[in-house]
């Protein structure tokens, strides 16, 4: 599958951390491979990947691209886009 990224989520991405960046790369790469499963409550059309206990990544699956909308690194930035959608 191939990776697609949103303008907020290549912002999002350059501007973590060092250590948490290789995380999120590594990551990706084994999303390419197994696409993630889990989907988001309240009819959200997107699936969500822990990477770490604080950090996510939302991502939507159309045929065989997988379009990254956000990479979160810490669970407060997380929790204020999902309320936004409630």
């Amino acid at each position: 599958m191939d990776l697609v990224f949103s303008d907020s989520a290549k912002n999002e991405l350059e501007n973590l951390p060092q250590e948490l960046k290789v995380l999120f790369l590594n990551r990706l790469k084994k999303m390419m491979v197994v696409p993630p499963r889990k989907r988001m409550k309240h009819g959200i059309p997107c699936h969500v990947v822990k990477v770490t206990k604080q950090a996510r990544i939302v991502c939507e699956i159309k045929g065989e691209k997988i379009y990254v909308l956000h990479c979160f690194g810490s669970h407060k930035g997380y929790e204020r886009w999902y309320r936004s959608y409630k």
